[in-house]
């Protein structure tokens, strides 16, 4: 049996990809573009592009910025994009949308005796809030989010102040738990942890990185957990 569980946030508890979409097709409606589907999926490239540049090293904030004025231009329009972006992230702290699921699996690891921990990506204030809108908060012993570290998954750093706080963590007692693999999976590699790659959708693994274990359901995060 494991003892420590650090479990990644966005579409892997929280169904970070409803209230993205909700969020996006607003905004996108409310400042003229009427093929919806069109621009969230151009959103949605621009944001990935965005993330990958931040998960392999650059700075987060002046990125983030980009994201809308990039996608209305591309969309041809001019937009304020830091207007945009506060309205976005303001609409993101109302996310408390969770995965079916989410909140029984994170009881019954609580029940079972392990000590559960977020490890997440993202901007503090929205990942608590929306942690809290959801009432996830009391499940974690603790929060460790990049902003306040410094540093994103899969950057190893992430992970030094878990392995700090929690000194008798190790490869064997310990598993992180995510949707990403080059953020959370990747992360975990290079921190020196297994791995469980949450994969209900059955995507296909196109990369060369190898989770220790795969998982389609939460029933088998608790078995693997559990063994």
């Amino acid at each position: 049996m494991k003892k420590y569980a650090i479990l990644d946030l966005d579409d892997t508890l929280l169904d970070f990809k409803r209230g993205e979409t909700v969020g996006i097709q607003r905004i996108l409606q409310e400042n003229g573009i009427s093929d919806l589907t069109a621009g969230l999926q151009t959103y949605l490239q621009i944001n990935h592009d965005v993330w990958t540049q931040i998960e392999h090293g650059a700075a987060r904030e002046p990125l983030l910025a980009t994201r809308f004025t990039r996608t209305f231009a591309a969309l041809g329009y001019h937009v304020d994009g830091q207007r945009l972006e506060q309205q976005y992230s303001q609409m993101l702290d109302q996310n408390f949308y969770t995965l079916a699921g989410a909140t029984d699996f994170l009881a019954d690891l609580n029940r079972q005796g392990l000590t559960v921990v977020a490890g997440t990506n993202g901007t503090k204030s929205i990942q608590l809030n929306r942690l809290a809108g959801a009432q996830l908060t009391a499940y974690f012993d603790r929060i460790f989010i990049s902003e306040d570290i410094g540093f994103d998954k899969p950057d190893a750093r992430f992970f030094t102040p878990i392995r700090q706080y929690y000194p008798d963590m190790t490869a064997t007692n310990t598993l992180m738990i995510g949707d990403r693999l080059q953020s959370d999976i990747l992360g975990a590699q290079n921190a020196g942890l297994d791995s469980v790659w949450f994969n209900p959708t059955h995507a296909n693994n196109s990369t060369t990185l190898h989770p220790t274990y795969e998982a389609a359901s939460y029933a088998q995060i608790t078995q693997l957990l559990l063994a």
